[in-house]
């Protein structure tokens, strides 16, 4: 997966500009808010998915713009490929090859990256919403599906938490529960199916990876952890999906009487954890600040290695202002194990990384420059 040309205008506060990268590695520097980031979310963005920084689209434009145009030329598969979106009035519109897509979302699969970036430390840091949107966002350009799945099983989990909290003020309509129950349950059964078989592929190579950034010092174990009623099925990665939909639908029949109290539905996909330990102890609580992103790091490299694995080529590799928070060791790992991708590199002092560059790009004030120039 290549990018060979890279198109903006009116996106963020980056100058209009045609970039054209090198296939390997490409380094850009600068201060801090003079658009680094911004250039990865540009790129990001291709992939079909949100901007790995919440922002919403009509943040993308420009102060002085009312629209932003981006255009992408790339190779994936061996075929040579042209993305365009538009964001304009708030919402993002989407081509590929010259024909209109119904959304954003119809480019995942087609054009593959891996953003990590200091942000992603919240992987570890933060509650399983986080854990969980991760998996979801890592397994889309595998499975297309995926994503409306998640659409549709969110939309009736709110048609079935607001029946629950109507059936104690109008107990007639207790019987139609099943219905959304069946709804819930077989949706939630898809979403779990489809991360089971992704993590049986992703936590080998995380934990293999964790142990090989740490030299051998740490373990980690990763865990998708799930209601009571649930677990059992979800240890065998080999569970069919209608397997699991059975087990689900048991759980919710057994918790239904505590949901009519809550209003909420307690079991299902919504609520599972991916839980990380180092040194079997819980890193969310005990690790360090550096087991901590050591752990991020191992489960960003393996959702690499598992397109790699899936896609038959390497993705593009994002890496936002990643190597000033790793040490020396991690450093060199990190720079040997992204050999074969290519990738985009941000940083405030480009002297260490310059070495294995193939091209090396300065940002001031959103304006994007070959080589080196002062500050």
């Amino acid at each position: 997966m290549i990018v060979h040309r890279l198109s903006l205008q009116g996106f963020r506060n980056l100058e209009q500009t045609v970039l054209e990268p090198d296939p390997s590695v490409n380094i850009f520097y600068g201060q801090n808010a003079q658009g680094k980031t911004n250039l990865l979310e540009a790129i990001w963005l291709f992939t079909g998915a949100r901007s790995f920084r919440g922002a919403k689209d009509s943040e993308l434009v420009g102060f002085q713009a009312e629209k932003a145009d981006l255009s992408l030329s790339f190779t994936a598969g061996g075929r040579l490929q042209e993305a365009v979106l538009s964001i304009r009035e708030g919402r993002r519109y989407a081509r590929l090859n010259d024909v209109p897509l119904q959304s954003p979302a119809g480019l995942s699969g087609e054009f593959c990256a891996v953003i990590f970036s200091p942000e992603h430390l919240s992987l570890v840091k933060d509650g399983p919403s986080v854990r969980r949107a991760f998996l979801d966002e890592a397994i889309c350009p595998l499975r297309p599906r995926h994503a409306a799945i998640l659409a549709a099983y969110h939309k009736a989990l709110i048609q079935r938490n607001a029946l629950l909290k109507d059936i104690p003020h109008h107990m007639d309509l207790l019987d139609t529960l099943d219905v959304w129950d069946e709804r819930v349950g077989k949706l939630g059964a898809a979403i779990l199916h489809a991360r089971l078989r992704y993590l049986a592929r992703l936590l080998p190579k995380a934990e293999r990876l964790h142990q090989s950034i740490s030299n051998s010092h740490e373990q980690a174990a990763f865990r998708y952890e799930s209601a009571k009623g649930l677990q059992n099925v979800l240890d065998d990665p080999g569970r069919h999906a209608s397997e699991i939909e059975q087990a689900l639908r048991a759980a919710m029949r057994e918790r239904r009487r505590a949901d009519l109290e809550t209003g909420v539905t307690g079991v299902g996909p919504h609520r599972d954890d991916l839980t990380i330990s180092v040194a079997e102890r819980p890193a969310r609580s005990f690790a360090s600040q550096g087991q901590q992103r050591t752990a991020a790091l191992a489960l960003k490299l393996a959702e690499a290695e598992v397109l790699t694995d899936v896609m038959g080529e390497p993705p593009v590799l994002l890496l936002d202002d990643v190597f000033s928070e790793l040490d020396g060791s991690r450093r060199d790992y990190l720079m040997h194990h992204i050999d074969g991708a290519q990738v985009f590199i941000t940083c405030c002092d480009p002297q260490e990384l310059a070495s294995s560059a193939g091209a090396v790009f300065s940002l001031s004030n959103g304006q994007i420059r070959r080589g080196f120039h002062a500050s």
